[in-house]
């Protein structure tokens, strides 16, 4: 069996009706040399965010000392926020043209935003345009998540899929730790004097993204996406290709298990069809992909973007020292995701996604305690962080998991935009905001309570998951989520 077409039903007239089995085929094979280059070569956008978050934090000493630029505590904030805001703009409209003119197109599309962005960056000569650049950096990067995230899954096979999407969204952290370790060199007036320093350090970002322009040149559109969109001839083709290379390699595939796939054949999905979908035939769905994905934004960005206040406000360590901070908090939260990830497919997503939040907000809310109370020193603040980012990391990654994989295949990527927008809005902007004012009051009973918030929006999405939640391990993306081109 392979794909052919079906004749159309009575009273049909142009509408063609196709069988196939291309999905069951992605998913029986074992993992081999065409998964690992597909997920360095897309997995490698989560680097580039975390590159650039981490980036941004390390050099606004620099930029406020800067001859051209002369950035205000406030305008560093507003650049965080234009780059958020970047990000969820970006994540919608992308995402949206990713369902509509396919994967490959957009992260080609997506990751030239970003370069081009991310280097302009490094030339900016005043207030105004160091904003307008970061907000295109952050639509490129937006739209990045929406295009990579929706090819991942669509070619990991199922068993695989819950580990290694984990692990990719990880892979955040060693951005973060380039862009902490590149900081301390290229910040070092030693090294590179100050107002080149910081141009520098965006430029590693530009470097890197033109590395990963060739590396994807060799990957393929989604079967799944042409398969949907009229184009089953081309998605047998790159099916074949991959099982050809894989047998070539010593591989024997198993028989298939699972019934064909009939599908209408269909060159878009109408907006009104989306949204249907989206927030009434999947309604908790919604619910619970929204929840996690506020939740971890909240967490992650209200921390994250306040780490450096703590420790310079609280504990006293110098602003240029801040990167050697970042590091460890780095190494906690990439381990988190890759040695829980099989878990996610073994276990099963219910359980391990509420427990990871629920234990992340329990974790979060006991060492806001002892920060309150004064107990822990500088070492001991950053362990304990590493000990609760360790699971958060693997609860924030399957947030990006669940959302990617529990909608349909027609509007995978702008269900992705649009949980990831509203999440990050809600989240990436409050929290930050709402941190950065308990902060300024120099009082840790206030900075407690925000602590206590993060931990509460943890437990309650842990809550949410474990009632709601759904099953998906191991099981197809077709399975988890009917095609809305499916016929009966």
């Amino acid at each position: 069996m392979t794909t052919r077409e079906l004749p159309a039903s009575s009273g049909a007239t142009d509408e063609r009706i196709y069988e196939t089995d291309l999905p069951a085929r992605l998913d029986r094979l074992p993992w081999g040399r065409f998964h690992t280059l597909l997920v360095i070569a897309l997995g490698i956008t989560w680097l580039l965010d975390g590159l650039e978050v981490t980036l941004a934090g390390s050099v606004s000493g620099a930029l406020k000392d800067s001859p051209a630029l002369h950035l205000s505590n406030a305008d560093i904030g507003l650049a965080g926020g234009a780059y958020i805001a970047g990000a969820v703009l970006g994540a919608l409209f992308f995402g949206w043209l990713t369902d509509r003119l396919g994967r490959r197109k957009l992260f080609f599309i997506t990751l030239f935003v970003y370069i081009g962005a991310t280097l302009l960056t490094a030339f900016s000569w005043n207030l105004w345009s160091f904003l307008f650049f970061r907000f295109l950096t952050g639509a490129g990067i937006g739209g990045e998540y929406t295009a990579i995230n929706s090819t991942i899954q669509e070619f990991t096979p199922a068993r695989f899929r819950g580990w290694v999407d984990l692990t990719i969204n990880g892979t955040f952290w060693v951005g973060a730790a380039l862009g902490a370790f590149g900081s301390i060199v290229l910040l070092d007036p030693n090294v590179v004097s100050g107002d080149l320093g910081w141009r520098l350090c965006f430029g590693i970002g530009a470097a890197l993204g033109l590395v990963i322009m060739v590396m994807r040149l060799w990957v393929p559109e989604s079967p799944r996406w042409l398969m949907i969109h009229n184009q089953p001839e081309e998605a047998q083709r790159i099916v074949e290709n991959i099982e050809k290379a894989f047998r070539d390699q010593g591989h024997e595939l198993p028989p298939l298990t699972e019934p064909p796939l009939r599908l209408h054949a269909r060159d878009h999905t109408p907006l009104g069809e989306v949204f249907n979908s989206l927030f009434v035939v999947h309604r908790l769905r919604a619910i619970v992909g929204l929840t996690l994905l506020t939740a971890q934004a909240f967490f992650y960005n209200a921390i994250f973007f306040t780490y450096a206040l703590v420790l310079t406000d609280f504990y006293n360590v110098p602003s240029a020292h801040i990167g050697w901070y970042v590091l460890p908090f780095a190494l906690g939260n990439f381990c988190g995701p890759l040695l829980l990830g099989r878990l996610f497919d073994v276990v099963g997503r219910k359980v391990m996604i509420s427990s990871t939040y629920i234990l992340s907000g329990v974790l979060l809310a006991v060492s806001g305690y002892l920060f309150q109370q004064g107990v822990l020193d500088v070492i001991q603040q950053t362990i304990a962080w590493m000990v609760i980012f360790f699971f958060a990391s693997a609860a924030a990654s399957s947030a990006y998991l669940t959302v990617a994989e529990t909608f349909p295949l027609e509007i995978r990527a702008l269900a992705i935009a649009v949980f990831y927008a509203f999440g990050t809005g809600l989240g990436g902007i409050v929290g930050p905001t709402l941190f950065g004012q308990l902060i300024e009051s120099h009082d840790r009973g206030n900075v407690f309570i925000g602590y206590l918030i993060g931990a509460a929006l943890m437990i309650a999405a842990g809550l949410v998951q474990a009632r709601w939640g759904v099953a998906a391990e191991r099981q197809s993306l077709e399975k988890v989520a009917r095609p809305l081109s499916q016929a009966a």
